[in-house]
Formats: structure tokens, C-alpha cells, sequence
């Protein structure tokens, strides 16, 4: 088939490139020339694993091509996805504005009729606006060009996102005609040889449901999270709890990990634009509400506890971060709670070695900017030598298993505040480390 995605952050590139994987025509479009250009020569924007050598494979065969050609997109393709960023508003709210203005230019390039697929992130009804603003576009036209608006969420987890969108747990498809339903069945149709993983359901629900799933998710760590606060002062070991209760089938282990706050560029924004949603609509969401207030206050038990310990002047201290991403596997460092832990570190005199596989640019160039009290290093060996302690931040596989007496040899103290609850504190304390983590006293 041949197909259109417009916009080629995160979720425009990872579905143009599965969708060319699998022999599908597929015209990324992006305004952004200096992206575009880079791109056709092979300088992928984003850190995903397996992504940059899909790209690559399928820009050589033709199967995948970047233009910011909207024009030439729309009479080249049969499908078109509309995968913009959706910035949350001072409010709370997801910016529409992007997406709003991709709709308008469909309507006003378009040359037969069009499936056109939300695949951004967006509020319910906004399939609504998005049909209005196509149709105004076609009537100053005077055309009478037809199209259909389909919503189809994506899922996709950072670090993991190639895996995710070829071998797909679900595949959620918002339609209201037969002829969209058919027309996403057949692009879908290779992703699911086994058995049959698509979801078909009205448009709104289909709206709600990415926002549900997510919201779900981000409930379930605040939920761990407050247990790790009343754990760490009832002296009870939320590692212990965790084991307990995901051993219960109707819970499960995951997400129930406790630690320092989620981040991304998902569960943040999604959270804070469901409880708008639902406020503009008359109902105050009590839960979501409690849910971003436990983040916002996780992210900070890090610093409070170094603050705890070395007192509120930090000057002539040293600390040591291991991990700036807001998970493993990305160099993603949107609501990243190293933002917190550092700049509140820093505000109070501290000086700090960072060391990351993969954000450091993001830290150095946009996030910590001008943060002249950070010292970014190569090595996470490195960002130990002459600190006071190490803050495990991230948990990146390559922090699993460290060599601890080196850590000993590097640093001016054994000291580790983990916030991703990594070690064994019985195994630290026996190599003399003093061990602080989530939720355990």
C-alpha cells in the first residue's frame, strides 16, 4: 500500500519505517528541511534500537523516502498518518495546533479520496476536528473529494519500539465506515501472522483508550510509590512487598516497581491531559489528580534524601549520576527526574559527574544547559572518581552488576543512593557500603 506519515519524530519514524519493513510506499514528511536532509543521509534523530539500520535498509531499497513535500506525499499515497507532537498547554491540555494544521494541509493537497489516521496522541473528539478542518479545506476547494478519519493510537515503548510495532500485543483501530476498517485490516494484515491482534472499535473509545492504557500504567507506579513512602516509615522493605503482591496473578510484577518517578514524553503529559479531559467535561478525576501529585513528589525523594544526610549546603560536595534518560534503552530526557535530582543538587552548591549511554547530548545541549556545576564523563567508572556518592538514577543494564570494589577505590565514601532499587543492600553492607534506596528504612 502506499502510505504517508507526516511528521518524523518518535512515532512518525518508528511507523514509516515498520510500515516500509513490510513492502509497503511509504513518504515521511517533516518541515523541517535540515531534518529531512539529514535523514536521507542515514543521521537518524532519536536513539531506538534497531531503528537507525531499518532506516537505512529501507531508504536503499525505496521502500522508505523523506520530503517535505506535502504536495508530492499526498498524491503518492492512499493512507495518511498524522503523527505531530502534541505539546501539553500551560493547562494541562494537549496542543491540538500541530495536529490541527497537518489536517488543513491534507484538505487543501489531497487528490482522491483519503484515509486519514490519527496516530498522535489526542484527546477524545478530536477525530471531530480534525474531519472539520479537512472538510473546510475541501470546500474553499470547491471539491468534492471524500475521505474517511480513522483513529489508531500507537503503543509503542521506548527502547523497545521496533519490537513493539512489528510483533504488536494489540492493535486499536477507531473507524466508523466499513471501507477504513478494510483499508487498516490490509496494511495491518503482515503484522499479525499468527493470530489476529486488531482492535475495532468507534472513534472515541479508540481516542480514550491510548489515554486509559497509559493513565493505567502511571497509576500503578505512584501506587508502588506512595507504598515505598509509608513502607520506609513503618520500617517495613517495599522489595519484600513488591514480591508479595505480584506473586498475586490479578496484580502482577509489572510496573510495580518502586523508584524515583516516571518521566517520557507519555505518561506525564497523558495523565495531566485525561484530568483536563475530564474537568472540562464536569468530573473531577480524583485518582489521576493523586497520581501526577505522587510523581511530582517522588521525583524529588532522591535529593531530599542527600539533602538529608549531607544537610542543605552542599558546597565543596561531589556526586556521581549514573543515568540522565527517564528509562533505559532511550536517550529520551523529557520529564527525566535527573532534571530534578541535579538542578536541585546544584542550586545548593553540589557539584556533579554524569555519566549516561546515551542522553548526554540531550543533557548537555537542551535539559542541563548551561549547568555549569555538571561534568559529564565517558564512563560510568568515571563519574565515580573523587564524589562523595553515587546516585543511580536510570536503570541501564550496564549498571546492574558493577564492579564495587572499583566503585570503593573511585569514590571518597561508600555511599550509594539508588533510586531505582538495583542492589541487594544485605550484599552492599557487607562490602561496607551505606545503601539508601526507595522505600526501605
Amino acid at each position: 500500500m502506499r502510505v504517508s506519515v507526516i511528521g518524523t519524530g518518535y512515532v512518525g519514524l518508528v511507523s514509516g519505517t515498520c510500515f516500509a519493513q513490510m513492502g509497503n510506499s511509504v513518504i515521511c514528511v517533516d518541515i523541517d528541511e535540515a531534518k529531512v536532509a539529514k535523514l536521507k543521509k542515514g543521521v537518524i534523530p532519536i536513539y531506538e534500537p534497531g531503528l537507525e539500520d531499518m532506516v537505512l535498509e529501507n531508504y536503499k531499497s525505496k521502500t522508505l523516502d523523506f520530503t517535505t513535500d506535502i504536495t508530492h506525499a499526498m498524491a503518492n499515497s492512499q493512507i495518511c498518518f498524522i503523527a505531530v507532537g502534541t505539546p501539553m498547554g500551560d493547562d494541562g491540555s494537549a496542543d491540538l495546533q500541530y495536529v490541527l494544521a497537518v489536517a488543513r494541509s491534507i484538505g487543501a493537497n489531497m487528490t482522491r479520496h483519503m484515509y486519514v489516521v490519527d496516530k498522535s496522541t489526542v484527546p477524545v473528539g478530536t477525530a471531530d476536528k480534525v474531519r472539520v478542518a479537512i472538510q473546510k479545506e475541501l470546500d474553499k476547494r470547491k471539491s468534492d473529494l471524500t475521505f474517511d478519519v480513522i483513529s489508531n493510537p500507537e503503543f509503542l515503548k521506548e527502547g523497545a519500539a521496533i519490537e513493539d510495532f512489528m510483533k504488536p500485543d494489540r492493535v486499536v483501530i477507531g473507524a466508523d465506515t466499513k471501507g477504513a476498517q478494510e483499508a487498516m485490516r490490509a496494511l495491518y494484515k503482515p503484522f499479525m501472522t499468527n493470530h489476529d491482534r486488531l482492535i475495532v472499535m468507534d472513534i472515541k473509545s479508540a481516542e480514550m483508550t491510548k489515554y486509559a492504557a497509559n493513565a493505567m500504567l502511571a497509576t500503578k507506579i505512584s501506587f508502588m510509590n506512595e507504598m515505598s513512602q509509608i513502607c520506609e516509615r513503618v520500617g517495613a522493605d517495599i522489595n519484600a512487598v513488591r514480591n508479595g503482591i505480584g506473586s498475586d496473578s490479578r496484580i502482577g510484577y509489572s510496573f510495580i516497581y518502586p523508584g524515583c518517578g516516571y518521566g517520557g514524553s507519555c505518561f506525564p503529559k497523558d495523565v495531566q491531559a485525561l484530568a483536563k479531559t475530564a474537568k472540562d467535561f464536569g468530573y473531577t478525576p480524583k485518582i489521576l489528580d493523586a497520581v501526577e501529585d505522587v510523581n511530582y513528589e517522588q521525583k524529588k525523594v532522591i535529593a531530599n534524601k542527600v539533602i538529608s544526610k549531607y544537610g542543605e549546603n552542599l558546597s565543596g560536595k561531589t556526586f556521581g549520576v549514573w543515568g540522565l534518560s527517564f528509562k533505559p534503552e532511550t536517550d529520551d530526557m523529557r520529564e527525566a527526574t535527573s532534571i530534578t535530582v541535579i538542578q536541585t543538587l546544584t542550586k545548593l552548591g553540589a557539584k556533579i559527574k554524569a555519566y549516561d549511554p546515551k542522553a548526554r547530548h540531550e543533557a548537555e545541549s537542551f535539559y542541563l544547559k548551561g549547568n555549569a556545576s555538571v561534568e559529564y564523563v565517558d564512563s560510568k567508572y568515571d563519574a565515580l572518581s573523587g564524589v562523595d556518592a553515587m546516585i543511580l538514577l536510570t536503570e541501564w543494564k550496564e549498571f546492574r552488576s558493577p564492579d564495587f570494589d572499583e566503585i570503593s577505590k573511585r569514590m571518597n565514601s561508600n555511599v550509594i543512593f539508588d533510586g531505582r532499587n538495583q542492589y541487594s543492600k544485605e550484599a552492599l553492607e557487607k562490602l561496607k557500603f551505606e545503601y539508601i534506596q526507595i522505600g526501605v528504612k
